[in-house]
């Protein structure tokens, strides 16, 4: 039995390879699926299975695209009622990949229609040797309940029951394979460790080792990071199956005044992805700002919207391939352009531009101290980043959340936005621009600088980016 993992940081999405002698599964695949091709072709192993543990909230699932390419079966939790041909499982299902056998437990809770396959090699023995369970079970972590409204609780308790009742009955040396590890919202306090056994997780999950039902489900119904905009899309759309990547538009670069007069139809939107010092120098105005070097792919999902068309700008070309697949994998389709020759040739085409003043940490204080409007320190983290560590004087609004609650800032102060090291804090400023704020800043280096600048302790999220973490509540909270 052969088990190959492929990981994708930001989203920080793990898929697998399970074969045989001669065939091959692969299990959650991520929408660009040439990785997969190539390591089967590399094994000498024909891809026959696509198995998925369930409908997947926080990125576009490669399925229809690897079954067009392989002829590979398709197999989804009958629950799901997937709109696709498909072949359905449900608990006490089974199937054979040469002389691996996969049986099916039904395990909700993070979604009701979540399942579980258990992996036996045959060839060593009948024990469980390997899970691929999905988002039900992480490394230190379990699936977050809170995604689907109204049925949290619920789903709480049914995930206590999939873990305590079905998973953790398996033997300790049975091997641990999760859909996410660090860094992905679909839990809250995942290590960075990608895999584990039942054993490991029995003695050091925090979650696993409550196991009172009440306490559990308090703790997974409380606390928990904000689900992105595209995590609802995401799901319908794997379910209804995703449009097949060779149907979807190519960008072509645009000539300044062409690219200037498509900005005029409103369902179009500029994304620029230079890095945020770029951006903060010369920017098209009313363009949303998106750092290619941050969480690109969650926080486009998160906030821009799927019915608009995307022209992008880079200063980069390669970048525009990268930009697309990225929105792809969270199911923005409809990048069609690019600015040809960037802001070099905008500007000197003589059409307007904005900036954000870059500000270091120093230059807070002076601004703070020098006359004029009041300055307003807008830390844009996502909570518990902010009660970890924050300025005093900062009031904390998480990125996403200034498309709505702009409105509790005063337009006539000088705002200055802040995050951790000013990915975010960019994409915040420029959502400010376009709701009318005139005098928007951003700190450069964000608290990593400001810490380093020795106006502050050293933020504990930032020393460990790879702890337990993400926007969410800290380990043993």
């Amino acid at each position: 039995m052969i088990v190959q993992s492929f990981f994708v940081p930001g989203i920080a999405h793990s898929s697998y390879l399970l074969g045989g002698t001669a065939s091959c599964a692969i299990v959650d695949p991520r929408r660009d699926t040439e990785i997969y091709l190539r390591a089967a072709r590399d094994l000498n192993l024909k891809i026959t299975h696509i198995l998925q543990t369930h409908l997947h909230a926080d990125f576009i699932s490669g399925h229809l695209d690897l079954a067009k390419a392989t002829g590979a079966v398709i197999v989804m939790p009958a629950a799901a009622k997937a709109a696709f041909p498909h072949a359905p499982v449900k608990e006490g299902d089974s199937l054979r990949i040469d002389e691996v056998e996969l049986e099916v437990l039904e395990t909700p809770g993070h979604t009701p229609e979540h399942v579980t396959y258990v992996a036996k090699d045959l060839a060593r023995g009948r024990e469980p040797v390997s899970i691929f369970c999905g988002d039900t079970l992480f490394v230190g972590d379990v699936g977050r309940p809170d995604l689907f409204p109204g049925q949290a609780i619920p789903l709480a308790n049914l995930l206590f029951e999939s873990l305590h009742s079905k998973i953790l009955e398996l033997p300790d040396f049975c091997e641990v394979y999760p859909a996410h590890g660090a860094g992905s919202l679909c839990g809250r306090s995942m290590g960075a460790k990608r895999e584990s056994t039942v054993g490991y997780e029995k003695l050091f999950n925090d979650a696993l080792r409550i196991s009172d039902r009440e306490t559990f489900v308090a703790s997974l119904t409380s606390g928990m990071p904000a689900a992105p905009d595209h995590f609802s899309r995401c799901s319908r759309i794997n379910g209804e199956g995703p449009a097949l990547l060779e149907s979807l538009p190519i960008p072509v670069p645009l000539a300044p005044g062409a690219f200037s007069g498509k900005m005029s139809d409103p369902d179009v939107l500029v994304l620029d992805i230079r890095d945020y010092s770029a951006f903060g120098g010369n920017h098209i105005p009313g363009s949303t700002h998106l750092d290619l070097g941050g969480n690109f792919a969650t926080f486009a999902g998160w906030i821009l919207p799927a019915d608009k068309e995307i022209m992008v700008v880079t200063d980069r070309p390669e970048n525009v391939e990268i930009a697309v697949t990225w929105l792809r994998r969270v199911g923005l389709d409809r990048l069609t352009a690019t600015l040809d020759g960037s802001l070099f040739a905008w500007a000197r085409a003589g059409l307007p531009t904005a900036h954000v003043p870059q500000v270091s940490p120093f230059e807070i204080h002076d601004l703070a101290s020098s006359t004029g409007a009041p300055v307003t320190l807008v830390d844009v983290r996502s909570p518990a980043e902010y009660e970890g560590f924050h300025i005093p004087e900062a009031v904390n609004i998480p990125a996403p959340d200034l498309r709505q609650r702009f409105i509790e800032l005063d337009p006539s102060s000088r705002i200055i936005a802040l995050c951790g090291t000013g990915h975010r804090s960019s994409m915040a400023a420029s959502l400010l621009l376009q709701r009318g704020f005139d005098k928007v800043y951003n700190l450069s280096g964000g608290m990593m600088g400001y810490a380093a600048a020795g106006l502050a302790p050293a933020c504990p999220l930032c020393v460990s980016p790879h702890g337990p973490r993400f926007m969410g509540k800290p380990a043993g909270k």
